[in-house]
This record gives C-alpha cells, structure tokens and sequence, in this order.
C-alpha cells in the first residue's frame, strides 16, 4: 500500500511555479518550431506529435524504474480525456506561430472556466452568481485580447480560444479520472493514447527535422513530462484552490521567455486583457476553494 504524502503547502507552490516554467518552456520551443527560428517551419501536428512522443519515452522510463502497481483503467475515460488533451494541445501550437506566447498564454487560462460551464451539463453541477460572475469576467477578458476591431483583430487568437475550450472539455475527463486511478497511471495512459493519435495525424503533414528540430521536439517532450510530474506532486501536497493561483505564474514565464527568445514585449492591450482573464480565475480558484469547506454557504 502507498504511503501517504503529507500536506505541506510551501512544498506543493514550490512544485507548481517549477511546472510553470517548464510550461512556458514548451510554448516558446514550439514557437521556436512553427516558425522560421530554427529552419524550415513544422506543422503543429508535428510539434504536438513530438511532445507526445517524447513525453510517453519519459514517463515510461519513470514507470519502469518506479514499478508501481496500476488498477483497471476505464479506457473511454482516458480516449476521451486524451483525445480533447491532443486538440487543445496542437491548436495551442498553432496559436503561437502567429500571437505573442503572453496572448496565447492568457486565453488558455479560460480552459477552467469552460469546464466550469460544461460541469453543468455533462456533471450536473450547480453554478451560483459568484462563479459565473468569475466566467464573465476572465471572458471579457478574452474578448479584449481578441482585439475586435478591424484594424487589430487576431483571427490566431481565434486557435488559442479553441484550444482552452476544448482542454475546458479534456478537465472533465480528468475530474472524472482522479478518483479512479493513481496519477502515474493517468500520465502513462495518457501519453501513450496521445502518442498513436498523434502518430496517425501527423503522417499527412511529416517532413524530416533537423538535427537542432530533434532536439527541440525532444525538449517539448521532457519538459512536459517535468512539468506534469511537478503539478501532480504540488496538487498531491495541497488543496487544488490553493495551488490553482501559483499556475498562473506560467503567463510571467511565457512572456519573458518571449522576450528574451523573440524580442516580444507585451502592449497595454495584453497586460489589461490578460489581468482581467487572472482575476476571474483567481476569483474562480478562491471561491471554488470556499464551497469546499464544511458548511460553506452557496
């Protein structure tokens, strides 16, 4: 039988603002990929494929080493959950070919927002004002980083909208998820289901990498299996309202590594947009961490 992790708040952020630098990581090698930075452009599939590819090698060499004991998967789970996980993953990649990492960064944090939507529906949850005032208020956000106007709209940014919404979808899967199987399981099921999708959609666009492309799709690989391996210890150390906040460091990450990678720095429009969209997820995580105490008042 597994031993217990004990609670240790200080610990659980320490691991989650590590998984925010891997994160960012990711998106500003596969905008290093997408785009001209290190040779001729790769497909997003491609850069997905890689992640997956890479990230299945190491968190399998992890279960090998490890050799914990897994239970019975609930295999639609994990399609489902895997395959929204792919989609909102590729859309994100495509995104950062044409938006600032910072923009991109920022509409994804909707994705908590959207599952809190489809929590209705597909889990029969109940939404009071606070929480949808929170939902408001990260979308209008979003709206003004989608600059819409003639003269400044970003059609890209359309991709990064997407891309949240369906990982609001890939959440519910997940929250169906963690109270079935240990997370190692989830991780290597997942990567692995993710890693023949990915395999099966990139064969139409394929072009052979570069040496310096290797070793950026081996990156992306290793420094999301870092950052999942990060975020399960932080969430296992505390309770998700207190740790969901120290993700939001991932939008700091994203935008210096965008400067210091492409010169990129962030105008009025990103820093309002994308500090409107925090507040509604702060005000979502605080609120969310307030109905999960006894007797705590609707």
């Amino acid at each position: 039988m597994q031993k217990a992790i004990q609670k240790n708040p200080s610990l659980a952020a320490a691991f989650i603002l590590v998984a925010t630098t891997f994160i960012a990581g990711t998106t500003l090698v596969a905008k290093a990929l997408v785009t001209d930075a290190l040779g001729e452009p790769l497909h997003p599939l491609q850069v997905s494929h890689g992640r997956f590819v890479f990230a299945f090698v190491a968190i399998s060499t992890a279960a090998i080493m490890l050799r914990p004991r897994f239970s019975r998967p609930h295999w639609g789970l994990h399609i489902g959950r895997t395959s929204f996980g792919w989609a909102g993953v590729s859309l994100m990649f495509a995104s950062v070919a044409y938006i600032p990492l910072a923009d991109a960064t920022a509409i994804t944090f909707l994705n908590p927002v959207f599952a809190m939507m489809l929590a209705i529906p597909l889990l029969g949850e109940r939404v009071g004002p606070w929480r949808w005032g929170a939902a408001v208020t990260a979308l209008l956000g979003a709206m003004i980083l989608l600059r819409p106007t003639p003269d400044s709209f970003q059609p890209a940014a359309l991709l990064a909208l997407a891309a949240a919404m369906i990982m609001g979808f890939e959440l519910i899967f997940i929250k169906k998820l963690a109270s079935r199987e240990s997370p190692l399981q989830v991780l290597l099921i997942n990567n692995t289901i993710g890693m023949l999708i990915a395999s099966a959609a990139v064969i139409p666009v394929w072009q052979m990498p570069s040496v310096e492309q290797w070793v950026a799709l081996a990156a992306i690989g290793v420094l999301m299996a870092c950052a999942q391996a990060c975020f399960v210890n932080g969430m296992a150390r505390a309770d998700a309202s207190f740790v969901a906040p120290f993700s939001y460091a991932t939008l700091i990450f994203a935008t210096l590594y965008d400067f210091l990678g492409f010169g990129a720095v962030p105008d009025a429009v990103t820093i309002l947009g994308a500090g409107i969209i925090l507040t509604g997820a702060a005000v979502l995580a605080w609120r969310e961490g307030r109905l999960r105490k006894p007797k705590s008042p609707q």
